[in-house]
């Protein structure tokens, strides 16, 4: 490797990271903002609002590191070219595909991390996120302690909680229990605690009115009680039989899926084929988009407005690869035997900066005047 090879890949991974981290930084806090909001509001902790939120970032990462390393190709290519670098070094007789190795290492570096992230820690984090979240759906207090607005535990009970002390005392609780439709009970108290013994969670009921209303008789009956204890374990939401997500699966039991094992009799053989490629399909991808904004820019010649034309054109590029993912990977769900669709896009983006590379490379001939009659 040259010194200006090294000069240019670690110009191109110190902006890659750059570009990266800023972009999770944005998408992170706009996500996050959001979901501490939701878990927070119901009943949940500050940390385990951190943890989901710690959990979805290798699934941002992978999202962003292909705009990260685009960003920082154009940036560098541009800049190199604005002052000259590029141009001394094509003058030299250095052609534009010898100046594209550091970029295509570039690119190689990307899709290890890339890899690294696809194939083994989204998948870890989603499985992980997973089961954190069918914990949090299965807490009967976070379901609770929502104050101000009707709550639906289940199908014909209905509970409220006009406020929410700091030492965890429930205010103003109205909860109506409807399941059986020949007895219709009504719970009002002034006070309230939740009290949990193992996986047993008991509403203790302060200083409140009982209203039982008997269908068939048409008879309201009244209690007043000083406490009283309703035992709300069964109103849990427990999905005992829920579907793993598929994105959760780990990459090489999704292959043993694909070859008909455990697993393929939960999603369909397009749905595992078209997941599998799709991982492996972002290899190829970092190195598509680096290429495409290094041999799109070397397109242009010299002028004074820039290279914007070429960098309009460049991201018209990035926007067409991946458009036609998002179709291969619909025919590929539909037609497993043409997996091979899903690796076309990055295979053609490569292909396109290969052939900008030799144009960029041809030397211009000037005309030949025609003779001039005597």
């Amino acid at each position: 490797m040259s010194k200006f090879d090294g000069y240019f890949l670690r110009q191109l991974l110190v902006l890659c990271g750059f570009f990266a981290f800023v972009l999770v930084g944005v998408f992170w806090i706009s996500k996050a903002v959001s979901l501490f909001d939701k878990l927070i509001s119901s009943g949940q902790t500050a940390m385990v609002a951190l943890e989901f939120t710690a959990l979805s970032l290798p699934s941002l990462i992978r999202t962003v590191m292909p705009m990260a390393a685009f960003a920082a190709t154009v940036y560098v290519t541009n800049r190199l070219n604005r002052e000259s670098e590029l141009t001394v070094m094509l003058a030299t007789g250095t052609s534009p595909m010898r100046l594209a190795r550091p970029v295509v290492l570039f690119g190689l570096v990307c899709a290890v991390m890339l890899g690294t992230i696809t194939l083994y820690l989204r998948p870890a984090s989603l499985q992980r996120l997973e089961a954190r979240q069918a914990e949090v759906a299965g807490d009967m207090t976070a379901q609770l302690l929502n104050d101000g607005q009707f709550m639906h535990p289940v199908k014909g009970v209905t509970v409220y909680i006009g406020n929410i002390g700091r030492d965890g005392t429930l205010s103003d609780v109205y909860l109506s229990d409807r399941r059986r439709p020949e007895q219709v009970v009504t719970y009002t108290s002034s006070k309230a605690f939740l009290a949990r013994s193992g996986e047993q969670v008991a509403l203790v009921m302060v200083e409140g009115t009982a209203l039982r209303m008997d269908t068939k008789t048409k008879l309201l009956s009244t209690t007043v009680f000083s406490d009283f204890t309703y035992d709300i374990s069964a109103l849990a939401r427990r999905d005992e039989v829920r579907a793993r997500d598929i994105r959760g699966i780990p990459t090489l039991e999704l292959n043993r899926a694909r070859l008909g094992g455990s697993g393929a009799d939960t999603y369909s053989h397009g749905d595992i084929v078209e997941e599998l490629h799709e991982r492996l399909s972002w290899l190829a991808i970092s190195v598509a988009v680096a290429m495409v904004g290094f041999s799109t820019l070397m397109l242009g010649t010299f002028s004074r407005f820039g290279l914007w034309p070429q960098l309009l054109g460049a991201f018209a590029l990035l926007v067409a690869i991946e458009g036609l993912r998002g179709v291969a990977s619909a025919t590929v769900t539909e037609n497993p035997d043409l997996w091979w669709l899903q690796h076309m896009p990055a295979l053609s983006g490569i292909a396109v900066s290969v052939l900008f590379l030799r144009i960029a490379g041809r030397p211009i001939r000037p005309r030949r005047r025609a003779p001039e009659l005597a």
